[in-house]
Formats: C-alpha cells, sequence, structure tokens
C-alpha cells in the first residue's frame, strides 16, 4: 500500500472534495455577511479579534481560524482519519487488502500519514483562501491586534503560520479518538460521529468551572491558546502546554488503535 496509492484514493473521494469546497467557501460567506452587516463593533467598549476582521487581509485570516477552529476544523480532521479504515471493512474490502498481501503496520501506517496529511492541508486551505479573499477585500496591511498594536505583513504571516500549525497539532487528540474508532468498527459514521462527539464532551467539560485545574488535562482548555502567538510579544507557555496534552493523548489513542488492529480478526 504505497502512500501515493493511498492518497490518491482518498483525493478521489466525494467526501474529500465536499469538505475542501465547504472550507474554500466559508471565506466567501463570511465576506458576503460583513457586506451585508455592516462593519463589526465591538461590545461594551471592548474591542475583539472579531472586531478587527474588516482591518486587513491577515485580520481576516486571523478571524476565519477563529471562528472556525472550536467545531468546524474538527469535522475534516474526525472525517479523515476516522472514516479511512472503517469504510474499507464497510466496503467488505479490508480483508482483500490484507490478502493482497499487505501487511497490517503498513497498511495502517499508510491510512494514518495520508489522514493527518489531508487533515493538515484542510486547515492549510482555510487561511490560505481566506488571507487571498481578505486582501483583495480589504487590502493588504498589518495585522491589528485587538489589544493595541500591529504586527506587519511578513511578521503576521509567519505567526499564522505557527497557529495553523498549533491546530493541527492540538487537534491530533481528535484525530487519534477517530483512528483508534475506526479500527473498531465497520461503520464509518460511528467512528467519526464518535470522535466529534468525543471532543464535544470534552468541551463541555471545559467549560465546567467547578472541575477547577483538572481542566488542565483536558485538551479543549487550550485549543485557543494560539491567541498568544498574535500579540506583539509571543507567549508560548499555554501553547507548550497545550501541545504536551495533545500529543500525549494521540500517542496512546494511536498505540491502542495499531495494537488492536494487529490482533483483531478481521473478517469484512
Amino acid at each position: 500500500m504505497p502512500l501515493r496509492v493511498e492518497l490518491v484514493r482518498q483525493l478521489k473521494r466525494r467526501r474529500t472534495l465536499v469538505m475542501g469546497a465547504i472550507l474554500a467557501v466559508l471565506p466567501f460567506v463570511l465576506v458576503i455577511a460583513f457586506a451585508i452587516g455592516g462593519e463589526p463593533e465591538g461590545r461594551d467598549g471592548r474591542i475583539t479579534l472579531m472586531d478587527t476582521a474588516t482591518a486587513s487581509g491577515a485580520n481576516f485570516a486571523a478571524v476565519n481560524l477563529f471562528v472556525s477552529a472550536g467545531f468546524l476544523l474538527v469535522i475534516p480532521v474526525a472525517l479523515f482519519c476516522g472514516d479511512t479504515v472503517a469504510s474499507e471493512a464497510g466496503w467488505s474490502s479490508l480483508r482483500y487488502l490484507l490478502a493482497a498481501p499487505v501487511p497490517r503496520m503498513r497498511l495502517l501506517w499508510s491510512k494514518l500519514i495520508v489522514g493527518l496529511g489531508l487533515s493538515l492541508a484542510a486547515m492549510v486551505l482555510l487561511p490560505v483562501v481566506a488571507l487571498a479573499v481578505g486582501t483583495v477585500a480589504y487590502g493588504w496591511g498589518p495585522l491589528h491586534i485587538p489589544t493595541g498594536g500591529a504586527l506587519d505583513p511578513g511578521t503576521a504571516a509567519g505567526r499564522l503560520v505557527v497557529v495553523v500549525a498549533y491546530l493541527f497539532v492540538s487537534q491530533l487528540v481528535t484525530a487519534g479518538l477517530a483512528f483508534w474508532l475506526s479500527t473498531r468498527t465497520d461503520a464509518p459514521l460511528g467512528a467519526v460521529g464518535g470522535a466529534v462527539g468525543l471532543t464535544i464532551v470534552g468541551n463541555v467539560l471545559d467549560a465546567v468551572t467547578a472541575l477547577g485545574d483538572w481542566r488542565h488535562f483536558l485538551p479543549a482548555h487550550w485549543q485557543f491558546a494560539w491567541a498568544d502567538a498574535v500579540q506583539p510579544t509571543p507567549e508560548w507557555s499555554g501553547m507548550i502546554q497545550g501541545a504536551a496534552v495533545s500529543v500525549t493523548y494521540a500517542l496512546v489513542l494511536f498505540a491502542l488503535a495499531f495494537r488492536g488492529f494487529v490482533r483483531k480478526d478481521v473478517v469484512s
């Protein structure tokens, strides 16, 4: 199962094209929304990142990441990592792949790498399209920071790369959940939906302030730590803690997926 073959198979699937189209269309939807509703305004005298959306293309790209990080970007990760093995089982083609013969470990590695690669591509696609659309609509300029000050375009582009990288690392937990569930079920919807559902549960638990410091062990607690990267002086501690939590959970889940699949009696 060469990576090139698996990548081509996944790129040709309708769900990949639909997901890419949704992410590419989102910036256009926001531009239309701002054109109809007017420029965003601060509430109670407070200016947030959303209020600076029309200041420049860089601000518009940052706002697109802000509005999609909590849920929208979870879906492609869960889809690309959760659908990959379960769909083969659902099509009853998994056993034929293994009888080819394709070693189980190689099969899983190919599908995991391609799934993560497509997830990263989805996260890159959104800000790239948003930056292009925002530059056409609002001009090329510095990234204006709600708390005051601005980052020049070159620095802003570098910070947005850091933001995308952190978002990808923070979503490794969802990828691990989806991939593990994909090796446990023959229903792709169950794997994808289960990963999205558990991610939502994590967000709900993070909102329970009574948990106190226990929330620091939840990946959801650090999902917006990337905002510290778009400050005049970036603060890295939150992103480091969030990345450590996410990578730890992900490694455990990936290990469970490989361990369970190698021992699984594949009949589909």
